[in-house]
This record gives C-alpha cells, sequence and structure tokens, in this order.
C-alpha cells in the first residue's frame, strides 16, 4: 500500500511539472527560471558585456592587464587580418593552444569573422592533429611555437593552408618577454616553411578598421568543435553552436549570481580552453558576466599558493584534482577571503573529501563552500550544479535554469522512479548540435521521446531524487577520469594493438594518489617476440607518439595471456581487481 501511495506521488508530481512546465527545482533559481536567449554570436554577447563594462580588465596575462575596450579591439584586427589571409565565413579554423591571450583573442576573431573555431590539445599525438584537422576540413590552424614541429611533420596530409604560429610570450609585458626569451624563447628557433606566418606577422596584414562589424550569423549556427571520446568512447569531433555556448553562460549567471563579489573581480583560468569546462565555463562566462580572467597557461600545482596571493581570484573553477593540490597549498589564515565562488566538476566528488576541502576553504578565510557539478562535451561542458547551501551527499546538483533532466531505463526511453538507476538524459538549450560527420552516431544519443522533446542519452549511470538532485554513478561504458580528462581504454587499446610486436592489450584505470586513476595497459607481444627492454622501451615510445598525453599509460604489464571471461571476451573487470589490491 505505501509503494502503491508513493508511486502515485511521483506520477502526479511528473503530471504537475509538466502541466505547469515548472521544474522542481525552480525555488533555487525563482519561480520564473525561464531565460530569453538573444539573437547573438558568442562574439556578439561579449561584445554586448565589453560596451557595458569598457573600462573593466577583461583579461591578465603574466601582469599585463587588457580591458574590455581594448579586448574587442584586438578581436576585431585579428578577424581584419585573418580575413585578409583568406579565412572566410564557412571555414573551420584549429586552434591548437594553451591559455593565452592569443588564443582566446582569435576564437572569438574566428566567430566573428563567421568561421567554427575547432579545439585542439596541443600535447595531442602527430597522427591524433593530423585527424582533428582532416575530421575538421580545417584550413587554418593556430598553434605554439612548442609544437610547430609536430605540426609541420603532418601539415602535407592535411588540407590546412596556413599555419599561424604563436609564442607563450606573445602578448606579455615587455619585462616579463625579455625574462621569457632569455629563460626559454631564444631556444625556440623555427624553420618555418612557406605555409607558416607569425601571428605577429599576422597582424601587418589588415589596415585598422574600427567600423568592421564582421558576418552576421545567427543563434543556432555552428561555432565550435570540442574533441571528446563522446558517449561511446570513440574520438568525435562535437558541434556546437552559438547559442549552446551563450545559454551555458546566461544559465551559470543565474545560478552563480548570488556568489557575484561585484563586477570587476577575478577569475583564475586554469582549465585549459580545449576542454569544454574550461572554454565554455571557465572564459566564456566569465567573460560574460564581465569579470576579470587570469589566463594561466601552464598550471603547476607547486605555485598553486603563490597564484592564489598573486591574483585574489573571486572565483575558482576545477577539477578534483585541483582541489586536492589546494588542499597540499600553504596560505595564511585570510589568504582565500576574496574567494567568493568555488566549483568542481569534471570527476566525482566524495562527501568525505567535499567536507575537507570546506573545512580548508573556511579555515583561509573564503566566503564560499565548494560547489559541485557536472556536464559533459556534449552538453557544453556543464548541465549541473549544486545549490549555494543546499548540498547532499554524492550528489552533483539540480539542473542548470531552462535545462531538464529525467533518468531512464537503460536501452530505453521510459522514466525510472525517484532515486532509481538509469541512464541520465538531459534536454535543453545547451546539448550539442551533433557529432562531426557522425549522423548515425548522433541520432543514436539525439532520441525524441514521447513528450516530443530532443533528449540527449549521456551514457551515464545515476539516478534524480524528488526534489531533482541529480546522483551521478558511472559511465555505462569504460571509461577511466584521470585529473578530470576523460580517457577511453577501448580507443587506447586499438591503437596499442597496431603496433608490430603487439598481439592484444587491454587498458584499465589503476589508483593514483594525485590524479584519482591513471591508465596500465596490460600487454600481450606476438609470438617469438620477447619482452626486453629494447622492445618496452620501442611500445612506450610508440604509445607517446600516438597518444594524448595525458592518456599516456603510466604502467605496462606484459603477459603471456589476458584473463578471459566464459565467451571469451578479455576479463577486463579481473585485471582492474588485481590493480586495488
Amino acid at each position: 500500500m505505501i509503494n502503491f501511495f508513493k508511486g502515485l506521488f511521483q506520477r502526479l508530481s511528473r503530471i504537475y511539472y509538466k502541466v505547469t512546465n515548472r521544474a522542481p527545482w525552480y525555488k533555487y533559481y525563482g519561480k520564473n527560471n525561464k531565460i530569453n536567449y538573444p539573437d547573438l554570436t558568442i562574439y556578439e554577447l561579449i561584445e554586448k558585456t565589453a560596451k557595458t563594462y569598457p573600462s573593466y580588465y577583461a583579461y591578465e596575462y603574466y601582469g599585463k592587464k587588457v580591458t574590455y575596450s581594448e579586448f574587442i579591439s584586438k578581436i576585431k584586427k585579428t578577424a581584419i587580418c585573418l580575413a585578409e589571409l583568406g579565412v572566410k565565413e564557412g571555414d573551420r579554423v584549429a586552434i591548437c593552444m594553451p591559455n593565452t591571450p592569443v588564443a582566446i583573442i582569435t576564437f572569438y576573431a574566428i566567430n566573428m569573422i563567421g568561421a567554427t573555431a575547432s579545439m585542439v590539445h596541443p600535447l595531442s599525438s602527430k597522427n591524433e592533429i593530423e585527424f582533428y584537422l582532416n575530421e575538421s576540413n580545417s584550413k587554418y590552424i593556430l598553434t605554439i611555437d612548442l609544437v610547430y614541429d609536430k605540426v609541420a611533420d603532418i601539415i602535407d596530409k592535411t588540407s590546412v593552408e596556413k599555419i599561424i604560429v604563436s609564442s607563450v610570450s606573445d602578448d606579455m609585458s615587455k619585462f616579463k618577454y625579455a625574462l621569457y626569451w632569455f629563460f626559454n624563447g631564444r631556444k625556440n628557433k623555427i624553420v618555418k616553411d612557406e605555409k607558416a606566418i607569425f601571428y605577429k606577422e599576422l597582424l601587418n596584414l589588415g589596415i585598422d578598421d574600427k567600423e568592421f562589424k564582421g558576418i552576421k550569423r545567427n543563434k543556432n549556427d555552428e561555432a565550435v568543435i570540442l574533441y571528446s571520446g563522446g558517449t561511446t568512447g570513440e574520438p568525435k569531433g562535437i558541434v556546437l553552436s552559438n547559442l549552446n555556448f551563450n545559454a551555458l553562460a546566461m544559465q551559470l549567471q543565474m545560478a552563480i549570481t548570488s556568489d557575484l563579489a561585484k563586477l570587476g573581480g577575478s577569475n583564475l583560468a586554469i582549465l585549459p580552453i580545449f576542454h569544454g569546462f574550461g572554454l565554455g565555463v571557465s572564459i566564456h562566462t566569465g567573460l560574460y558576466i564581465g569579470i576579470k580572467i587570469v589566463l594561466v597557461p601552464d598550471f603547476s600545482p607547486r605555485k598553486f599558493g603563490s597564484l592564489l596571493k598573486k591574483y585574489n581570484p573571486n572565483f575558482l573553477i576545477g577539477v578534483p584534482t585541483l582541489y586536492e593540490a589546494l588542499l597540499k597549498t600553504r596560505l595564511g589564515k585570510n589568504d582565500l577571503s576574496h574567494l567568493t565562488c568555488a566549483v568542481s566538476g569534471g570527476d566525482i566528488m566524495l562527501p568525505e573529501f567535499k567536507r575537507e576541502i570546506d573545512d580548508y576553504l573556511k579555515e583561509h578565510g573564503a566566503k564560499t563552500e565548494l560547489r559541485c557539478g557536472y556536464g559533459l562535451t556534449e552538453c557544453t561542458g556543464a548541465c549541473v550544479l549544486n545549490p549555494k547551501g543546499a548540498y547532499r551527499d554524492n550528489s552533483v546538483g539540480v539542473p542548470l535554469p531552462d535545462m531538464s533532466f529525467k533518468i531512464v531505463k537503460i536501452g530505453t526511453t521510459k522514466e525510472a522512479n525517484a532515486m532509481e538507476d538509469g541512464e541520465i538524459c538531459v534536454s535543453g538549450p545547451t546539448v550539442m548540435m551533433g557529432y562531426l560527420n557522425n549522423k548515425e552516431e548522433t541520432d543514436k544519443v539525439k532520441v525524441t521521446h514521447s513528450d516530443g522533446k530532443v533528449w540527449l542519452h549521456t551514457g551515464d549511470i545515476g539516478c534524480m531524487d524528488k526534489d531533482g538532485f541529480v546522483y551521478y554513478k558511472q559511465r555505462i561504458k569504460r571509461m577511466i577520469v584521470s585529473s578530470g580528462y576523460n580517457i577511453y581504454p577501448s580507443y587506447m587499446e586499438n591503437i596499442i594493438k597496431q603496433n608490430k610486436y603487439v598481439d592484444t592489450c587491454v587498458v584499465v584505470g589503476i589508483p593514483h594518489p594525485y590524479k584519482k586513476q591513471v591508465a596500465k595497459a596490460y600487454i600481450v607481444l606476438k609470438n617469438n617476440v620477447k619482452a626486453t627492454a629494447n622492445i618496452k622501451k620501442e611500445i612506450k615510445k610508440y604509445c607517446e607518439d600516438n597518444l594524448v598525453r595525458y592518456s599516456w599509460p603510466y604502467e605496462y604489464e606484459y603477459r603471456s595471456e589476458l584473463p578471459k571471461t566464459l565467451v571469451g571476451k578479455v576479463a577486463y573487470r579481473k585485471l582492474e581487481g588485481e590493480s586495488r589490491k
């Protein structure tokens, strides 16, 4: 009888929320949580902020501060020069850069002239960069000088017409530039071919035109491509629109508005721009709100304390490993008194660890608790966040304004009951346009349900309570999360198996004190191949040449055979169990 009334209550609740168009978590964002999304591009949204706060600082980079007015001028100048170089509306331009001003300026300049920015990890292997360039059909690439040789080696195998080369020192203050050149820059001597041009040379191509307005595009047009394993674990380009990014920024402003100390505050941008969480939350949202973005191109946990003391950020956006580094940082009693909002995403945050972080924040004067969230690149990086002062153990929070969540029984579209595990499905304006060049896979994950709405099937297992709090459990498919990065074992295995010495292999996640998990490769060599020191060295180098750095196997173990299940498949779960002993 109790179960009958419980089920009846849940059904009546669903009917009420559908009829009133009100989410059960509306109370955290106000009764009217609908946002009016303007028909603006990513650039136009930031330009609107700049017109409102022209004298506020947009970013700071190694001591050099640039106002919003100056930022927009730099974007326009770069857009004019890119157009002069040949970039046209509809082109795709790869950005293979760390967090530097040139990368951010170029990102918005590309958008201003109606092209698409394809974001590539600069530590990707040559083969991966070649894949990303060809998959996106990029005609131009902006890259950092430190990886120029790697890009130049594969450029003739792509459709790229021009390589724009930047340096970490571009846009530094004169003093910092001199120091960088003396200790590092003079060592980076580039012999560029006819396809390459330095960013500083690019800026000499166009004439100054303060009336340049760019190409008018609408909010539903393609704007950004980010790369991820997707919900199936295979590498994919995720196509995102102007609306996707702008909606995220506007939703987060509503969700964290009570944490805004004042406009003109700052955010320490440690998360990389080739990561959805970093680009969408840390950069674009911050610039939309009107705060200063402190760009950190190369983060070191050892320097965390000095960064916090020097820049006094109001916002801190990171993954759990960043906050683990914070716990090991020696700070004074009031060194975090400026901090008004701290957000964590990218991985599970255990309640005990969160309480430890909260205690640390309080002990050092912070005016915030840690707010855990959840997201995926297919949702522009974030779609759930714990409301201020309303944390529930093991929950990743409630959906952001205008985002709908439901839990369905795995393999179906049938909605599960409250607190019943199933697949997390998301609907709303931040859901991707689709997978690049892969309509079949897009159609698998973007599904129209009986309610008439298109829902993104995330491939994540979780549940949701009657108040709308979401609880993430695990991936349906295999995945390793290391320092907030997603590592897909099946993809790694396919790469390693192509080595001439390898017969088969399996990759599993093993515990790591700082990164939470790292990859371990169990390898079986081909007949008559022995695991000598030279063979092991060659395989290790092969992995480092063909896999992105954060997914390199942390350990290698060579075996004569791998354990099998009753149906003959590799028993990777058995190996996972062994690694935890």
